[in-house]
């Protein structure tokens, strides 16, 4: 999750009909592929989702006009060694249909070749324009 160049969606992680990357339980094609597509999220949670199922393909394109103008980067470089493996939802805080803020924490678990680990973070999201955009997160 570093910046500097973009990197294509890796088509051979998700098939419409496979399990979402994201944990929500609903196959690809009706959970995170029509928000990597262009759909907007309905929620904050939807949106951190769809993130993470963007980190987990190397959809650079997709995190970058996900991300609020005011902090994104201009650019990102996804290591391509770096196997995103599970999402868990710990916390949300308002970032509904009616809301204009929100924030999701969560824990995301990766591998590296021999090593295994997780990020945490808790996530600020904003509704501009009825559409959901990262802001920042806090690493926990």
């Amino acid at each position: 999750m570093s910046e500097a160049g973009n990197m294509a969606p890796d088509d051979t992680l998700a098939s419409a009909s496979a399990r979402c990357p994201c944990g929500s339980g609903g196959t690809f094609g009706t959970c995170c592929a029509p928000l990597l597509a262009g759909a907007p999220a309905p929620s904050a949670e939807r949106l951190m989702r769809s993130r993470y199922t963007a980190f987990a393909l190397r959809d650079a394109a997709y995190l970058l006009d996900s991300w609020h103008p005011s902090t994104r980067p201009a650019s990102l470089e996804l290591d391509g060694d770096l196997e995103w493996r599970r999402l868990l939802i710990v916390d949300r805080v308002a970032g509904g249909p009616f809301d204009r803020e929100g924030v999701v924490e969560f824990e995301a678990f990766w591998r590296q070749g021999g090593e295994r680990g997780s990020l945490r973070e808790r996530s600020r999201f904003v509704r501009d324009d009825r559409r959901w955009q990262y802001v920042d997160g806090r690493i926990e």
